[in-house]
């Protein structure tokens, strides 16, 4: 849903296409460029840039690539024995995940155990 100023900005947006505002503009249709480091302390921003030139990710997004490639792998078994161990073992990647920030715990990823207590228990809860 689209709110007033949303509209009133791509009204403005369009009407700009129109008139050629946007015609001729410096890079026009080629990539944008990021290569804002701000974020980045002086320390590590050569040592960013020479992984990024050589396509290494940072462990953290190591581990988030591992963990989502591992819940795509979980989300399409049936084998409860295969199953279990995939849980142990995503679950060991969350905690490994975890451990490497410096963060308050309410922003840790969880881990996960309802899909282990469903094929352990079944599909309808205890009661």
């Amino acid at each position: 849903m689209i709110t007033g100023f949303e509209k009133i900005v791509e009204q403005r947006i369009q009407q700009a296409l129109k008139r050629g505002e946007f015609d001729n503009l410096p890079g026009s249709g080629k990539p944008l460029v990021f290569e804002n480091d701000d974020n980045v302390s002086e320390e590590l921003r050569l040592t960013y840039k020479i992984l990024k030139n050589a396509d290494c990710l940072p462990p953290e997004v190591e581990l988030k690539k591992e963990i989502n490639q591992t819940k795509e792998l979980l989300s399409g078994m049936k084998e409860t024995a295969d199953k279990y161990s995939l849980i142990k073992k995503l679950n060991f990647l969350i905690m490994k995940l975890n451990s490497t920030r410096n963060t308050p715990i309410m922003y840790e990823m969880p881990q996960q155990y309802e899909a282990k207590l469903i094929g352990h228990f079944g599909s309808k809860p205890a009661k």
